[in-house]
């Protein structure tokens, strides 16, 4: 599969899917947010955040691109549904 075509598939997600809703728990930031996610969400999170933390792979420039790529997604769909 082709960027554009796997892009395209990704711009037609709703914002209330469920790879949009985990896009967004995992790349929050916000502390006020945060205290209000619900158990299942801080899992969520924290899961993501053990995973990236512990694999031998990641250095802090993958992070940060991640994290970046991961913000532009959830920006794309927070667009997409006002």
């Amino acid at each position: 599969m082709t960027w554009d075509e796997f892009s395209s598939l990704l711009c037609g997600l709703g914002t209330e899917s469920p790879l949009v809703r985990i896009v967004r728990i995992r790349s929050e930031k916000d502390r006020n947010v945060l205290k209000h996610f619900t158990k299942e969400q801080h899992k969520i999170r924290n899961d993501w955040i053990g995973r990236k933390m512990t694999s031998g792979k990641t250095n802090i420039k993958t992070i940060e691109e991640r994290d970046a790529l991961l913000k532009q997604i959830a920006d794309m769909f927070r667009s997409k549904g006002r």
